[in-house]
């Protein structure tokens, strides 16, 4: 395995060997793990490290934390820390444990464990090797399930029979990495897949962890293979008993990853857009904003999600009706899609094929967005008005003419603020 290390960027190189030294000095067997063992073989681009250690972990945390100088966050019930550098590369640090699971569904009870114990609670072989860092053995291969042979074969593959009882978030988990990497789930895993749908067992997972699960799907590069997938496996009960998908679902999803795309390409210096919540908006498009509130009640969206969601539901169709017609003034796109977020108007930009509507959207985003006057308020405070709630109306009506190409400059600006006092 040394020659899969040796070709990674040297920073990866350098955090892996100053792991190897805090192994060394603290008498702890250190291994690379998890999902970044299957991408360093699959080549796969993946610099978050996910380091076991047999030991305590928080303890090797810390004095790695405190090498590089940053902080690090302990999950002190799991033995775990994560340690986030500048450069956005995150470390996983963690205990080698063994997990029990005292009813089908429900969060594991934890014990210290070797690193034979930690590799057989994971959920599948790909997710099951190691590569020792201790200096002693650095780049031994740990491969006690086969993985790299499932790899080799692309399959999808559960290391034992009650895999889906014990922890029912892995048929999500299953169908996302079948689809990432163009696997196929091996037919004894199907068999039990299946099995665990038939008994209802992802109604006993806590929403929360559901909600975790279907984020990431929706986060893959291009998500409507997973819903696909799902579709044809459980289906979306989980989410909520009135959701169907039908062809207009994925007809609109389609369009969302087209609409995605343009932005990307058009804007590439704006804020990153949340695509996992405009797929989401667009799987649920079809339900009525009560049950859309008690999904995200059910849930429990991060407020800003939320509010986007239900924003959407609320005045998604008449803000189509709005601007579909043939004359709107600029001010009016502007006071529309302003106050919107970005996943909102791309899902909008999704929805409607009117011409309108796509080359106003377009304008928003080209012309209007984050328009402000030059004028300020000392501005007006130099020509003699007193602050008060009238400031808010002249910037008002400044900006709808700057909008409407009435006027350009500050100087036109200032005119128009003159005339306006005067009237």
């Amino acid at each position: 395995m040394k020659k899969y290390l040796e070709k990674l960027p040297k920073e990866i190189q350098d955090l892996i060997h100053l792991a190897s030294d805090i192994a060394a000095k603290n008498k702890m067997p250190a291994y690379l793990v998890g999902g970044f063992v299957r991408d360093l073989i699959l080549g796969a681009k993946n610099l978050d490290l996910d380091i076991v250690v047999e030991g305590d972990g928080i303890r090797f945390a810390e004095h790695f934390a405190a090498s590089l100088g940053v902080k690090l966050i302990r999950h002190r019930r799991f033995g775990t820390a994560t340690i986030v550098i500048k450069s956005n590369l995150k470390i996983d640090i963690a205990s080698a444990r063994k997990e029990f699971y005292p009813q089908p569904a429900c969060l594991p009870e934890v014990a210290k464990g070797r690193l034979k114990d930690d590799l057989s609670r994971r959920d599948f072989t790909i997710n099951a090797m190691a590569i020792s860092i201790t200096p002693r053995d650095f780049g031994r291969f740990i491969d006690s399930f086969g993985g790299k042979g499932d790899l080799r074969n692309k399959r999808i593959r559960i290391l034992h029979d009650l895999s889906f009882i014990d922890d029912p978030t892995r048929i999500l988990r299953a169908i996302r990495f079948e689809k990432r990497y163009n696997f196929r789930i091996d037919s004894d895993t199907l068999g039990f897949l299946k099995k665990a749908v038939k008994l209802k067992i992802l109604e006993s997972v806590q929403p929360q962890r559901l909600r975790d699960e279907l984020i990431l799907i929706l986060k893959e590069e291009r998500p409507i293979k997973q819903i696909r997938r799902i579709h044809q496996l459980l289906g979306f009960n989980f989410i909520a008993l009135e959701l169907s998908v039908s062809k207009r679902t994925y007809k609109l999803l389609r369009a969302i990853e087209k609409q995605i795309k343009w932005f990307r390409q058009e804007y590439p210096q704006r804020r990153p857009l949340d695509t996992w919540l405009i797929y989401f908006m667009g799987l649920i498009e079809n339900l009525a904003i009560n049950h859309v509130q008690a999904i995200c009640k059910r849930f429990v969206f991060r407020k800003g999600e939320e509010k986007r969601i239900l924003a959407h539901k609320k005045i998604g169709s008449k803000l189509i009706h709005r601007l579909s017609r043939a004359k709107v003034n600029p001010s009016i796109i502007f006071s529309l899609l302003e106050p919107l977020s970005y996943e909102i108007i791309i899902l909008i930009k999704a929805k409607s094929e009117n011409r309108n509507i796509q080359r106003r959207i377009k304008d928003f985003f080209e012309i209007y967005n984050g328009m402000r006057p030059y004028i300020s308020g000392d501005d007006l405070s130099g020509l003699g008005i007193a602050p008060g709630p009238y400031y808010q109306k002249i910037f008002s009506e400044v900006l709808n003419a700057k909008l409407n190409g009435r006027i350009r400059t500050k100087q036109e600006e200032l005119a128009l603020i003159k005339k306006l006092v005067r009237t």
